[in-house]
């Protein structure tokens, strides 16, 4: 019986074990997707406890609580952060399967030297070693000992970026502002009319709305950003309606229809991804989320707190070649990531990219990691072998963290355990060749080395 989590942990075959250990475990991180705040870094943030760090804004764990019948109070409520704490640890037993059982003892093991399984039994010790060491911890020390190189945030086109300059004056690791328009492109939602006022005080219509987005552009890519990522609902692909007539509307505070929504947003991301395609930067599209299903929920406690899902919807590949041929045809498709949360589209991805892939550049189109609901270790692999099926697993640009949590780079070993367990396998059953500099160059490639290339970033 193997150790738990041992240092083998997720590899089943020697083939792993050799992959993992020689090729992939002590490689560079680069994050090129990620919710942490800049603020924060900047800031040098200490935290008082593992309650602050661990689930003060993890919605994967508040998820997790709910299921197993703890009062909203002991999760965001006003418990104390000692009793929240030993909530989650009584919960860990019954959580076999899913990846936070598998996260929550990679963070304790490699942020604080503790190996033991977490649970109600042990959850005093556990948080009294843990506060200890956390006295020694900062945000910017997780991010330098976690050996990351590149971090890349997740920022509104509003932001004035002041924390990001102060990165970029004091700490050793770039983190990069990452350009997030959705607010601007969700024309049917509440708020959108008070938002654009703080976008540009003067937009009153489509050009000169464009204008204050290429004027956020442009401050964006003077701080280093060269990566846009945007959340939808599904792919935009509508274009039989008047954009100008329906921002207009939406500033005026008459009513849009969902219908009218997307149009506007096809229209605004065909502008945009030729504006990222000027300037050399990554469009990475999300999509697939069905948002905020509780309303009780997001009155009391907002977006973002625990109650979204899969929207589940099919056509996803129609909407797809409708855009990118669009994009195709007038010659101004950027290097795109798709990211889907529903994992029925790996094929869909993996067939649809393979039809706009060229121009001299490798795997111009990516489909991104498993994401979201699909970061668990059966996802994982999932998503591999299907990319490794339909495409060129060895140009993938691999893992994001995706993530608020400062812990979250154990999700990188997490990922490359499961990339070396796979190929490991194939080699275990004869399907690939033992020929290791071949087999350790690919290893190396999708964990670090073809994001650096991807966008843009020299690792030297």
């Amino acid at each position: 019986m193997k150790p738990y989590p041992g240092e083998d942990f997720l590899l089943t075959t020697e083939p792993a074990k050799r992959l993992y250990h020689s090729y992939a475990e002590n490689r560079p991180i680069l994050d090129c997707h990620c919710h942490l705040s800049p603020r924060e870094l900047a800031e040098d943030r200490h935290w008082e406890n593992i309650t602050q760090l661990w689930l003060g804004g993890d919605h994967y764990k508040w998820r997790a609580l709910r299921s197993d019948g703890v009062e909203e109070r002991f999760i965001t409520g006003d418990a104390s952060p000692r009793e929240k704490f030993e909530k989650w640890a009584a919960l860990m037993p019954r959580l076999a399967g899913n990846p936070l059982y598998h996260w929550t003892h990679l963070e304790l093991k490699r942020y604080f030297g503790i190996s033991e399984p977490l649970s109600a039994k042990n959850a005093g010790e556990v948080w009294e070693r843990c506060n200890e060491k956390l006295k020694t911890m900062s945000a910017r020390s997780i991010v330098e000992s976690s050996n990351v190189k590149l971090i890349y945030t997740t920022d509104d086109p509003t932001d004035d970026l002041r924390w990001h300059a102060r990165l970029k004056e004091e700490f050793s690791v770039p983190v990069l502002p990452g350009f997030r328009p959705d607010k601007a492109m969700n024309v049917e939602r509440p708020g959108f009319a008070q938002y654009i006022f703080r976008l540009g005080q003067d937009i009153h219509d489509l050009d000169s709305l464009m204008a204050a987005l290429i004027s956020s552009i442009d401050r964006f890519h003077a701080m280093g950003c060269r990566n846009a990522d945007h959340g939808l609902d599904r792919i935009p692909a509508s274009f039989d309606g008047d954009p100008e007539l329906i921002l207009r509307r939406a500033l005026s505070g008459m009513e849009v229809t969902p219908r009218e929504g997307d149009c506007f947003r096809s229209y605004l991301l065909y502008f945009l991804a030729e504006e990222y395609r000027r300037r050399d930067w990554v469009m990475q599209l999300h999509f697939g989320a069905l948002r905020n299903l509780n309303p009780p929920a997001l009155e009391a406690l907002g977006p973002d707190t625990g109650f979204d899902a899969i929207r589940g919807e099919s056509g996803a590949g129609v909407a797809l070649g409708t855009f990118l041929g669009r994009l195709c045809v007038d010659e101004i498709m950027p290097k795109t990531v798709l990211y889907s949360l529903d994992p029925a589209d790996n094929a869909v991805i993996g067939s649809v990219i393979g039809c706009f892939q060229g121009e001299g550049v490798r795997a111009r189109l990516q489909q991104g990691s498993a994401w979201w609901f699909n970061d668990t270790k059966e996802g994982i692999l999932s998503q591999l072998t299907s990319l490794a099926s339909l495409g060129v697993l060895g140009n993938f640009i691999g893992m994001v963290t995706d993530s608020r949590s400062f812990l979250s780079y154990t999700r990188h070993e997490y990922f490359r355990r499961l990339l070396c367990r796979l190929l490991g396998q194939w080699v275990e059953e004869g399907d690939l060749p033992p020929i290791w500099e071949e087999l350790g160059q690919l290893v190396e490639d999708v964990s670090f080395r073809n994001a650096a290339r991807y966008f843009g970033f020299d690792l030297k």
